[in-house]
């Protein structure tokens, strides 16, 4: 991949309102519309990804497609703009893109997602759970209630009722990949609540990856760094975003296309003996 790594080094200050706007973004991160060159590893495969619209999520999207797989993405409401330039960047690569907005912190709302997928796609062989929320705090004293429950019912109770509801469509060779973080292994006293729930998310993985195995359905995670999406500008300080990134031994943020192929290889048939596994995409931060 041809892609542009020196920009992330010289990232101004800026903040957006939550949830973020990737046009907003200042550099203008790169999910591998043009860089990603896919090799038919996912041919015939359907994807659903959650938190499709940017960052992690559209780069996957992405890929996916250009690797040959038809995917579904679920977002916010509020973030159909995002989703929609998702949509049209895959299907410039010939695949299908289904768009099901979905806020889904309660347990019928991923029921109803994962039965809008499998309608829509004709099934699911791949599931990418991907959806974060996240809200940088200077102390415990600010992180409110609603903040915590937030975080939570965002980032760990969809994983329980998404993956259960899918179980049957994906028994038999389907693969479950969470989107877990370096903050589950170097938290940052700041993401105190978020960094806990990506430190269940790692057992999550390996909990499931036993419990399903049997059904021969792999589960894997991959943890990213830091990498430039509109999350960070929209949840933490202006001013931290020029130091975004620096603190990794390469010394600068990640683009979402350097994320996106650590899903596609658990997502693929190469991966078939890998399961219950953390894959680090980190700028050379450790996950073990």
């Amino acid at each position: 991949m041809d892609i542009n790594t020196e920009e992330m080094k010289d990232i101004p200050e800026q903040s957006q309102k939550w949830p973020g706007w990737t046009k907003q973004l200042d550099p203008v991160p790169d999910h591998g519309e043009e860089t990603y060159i896919g090799r038919e590893r996912l041919t015939g495969k359907r994807a659903l990804i959650t938190g499709g619209d940017s960052g992690i999520g559209r780069a996957v999207a992405i890929a996916f497609a250009k690797e040959g797989a038809d995917v579904a993405i679920s977002y916010l409401p509020e973030e159909d703009e995002d989703a929609q330039e998702t949509k049209t960047h895959v299907e410039k690569t010939g695949r299908r893109c289904v768009l099901i907005p979905t806020d889904q912190r309660t347990e019928d709302a991923n029921i109803a997602l994962a039965e809008a997928a499998v309608e829509q796609l004709g099934g699911v062989d791949v599931l990418v759970n991907n959806a974060g929320f996240q809200m940088a705090q200077d102390s415990l004293a600010k992180i409110s209630d609603e903040q915590l429950r937030r975080t939570f019912e965002t980032n760990v109770f969809p994983i329980f009722w998404l993956t259960k509801a899918l179980m049957d469509e994906l028994s038999n060779g389907g693969s479950v990949i969470n989107n877990t973080s370096i903050q589950a292994f170097q938290p940052s006293e700041t993401l105190l609540d978020y960094a806990s729930t990506k430190a269940a998310i790692n057992n999550i993985t390996v909990n499931l990856a036993a419990e399903l195995g049997p059904l021969r359905i792999r589960v894997n995670a991959v943890a990213p760094g830091p990498i430039w999406t509109p999350l960070q500008p929209a949840t933490k300080p202006a001013e931290s975003m020029p130091s975004f990134g620096a603190d990794t031994p390469l010394g600068r943020a990640g683009q979402p296309v350097e994320v996106a192929p650590a899903f596609v290889f658990l997502a693929t048939d190469d991966a078939s003996y890998v399961s219950g596994t953390v894959l680090g995409v980190t700028g050379g931060k450790p996950v073990f």
